[in-house]
C-alpha cells in the first residue's frame, strides 16, 4: 500500500465485499417462508465474522485515506 490509488483500490474492494454480504444476508432473511407473518425477525447472520472484519478494513483504510487528503492540504 504504496500511494493513495492503491489504498482507495482496496478500499473499494473491501466496501464491495461488504456490501455483497449484506446483500446475501438480506436474501436469506426475506428467502424464509413467506406465509409465515411475524411481527418480530430473528437475524441471525451467516457472515458476521467476515461482515466485521470487513467493516474493521474499511474504516482503516478510510483514515488512512483521510489523513492523507489532510496531509495534502
Amino acid at each position: 500500500m504504496s500511494n493513495k490509488l492503491e489504498i482507495l483500490r482496496e478500499y473499494q474492494q473491501a466496501s464491495s465485499k461488504l456490501d455483497q454480504l449484506k446483500s446475501q444476508e438480506a436474501q436469506i432473511i426475506h428467502s424464509d417462508d413467506p406465509k409465515e407473518t411475524k411481527d418480530t425477525v430473528v437475524i441471525r447472520p451467516q457472515f458476521g465474522n467476515e461482515m466485521h472484519h470487513l467493516n474493521e478494513e474499511c474504516m482503516q483504510l478510510n483514515m488512512i485515506l483521510e489523513a492523507m487528503d489532510a496531509s495534502e492540504d
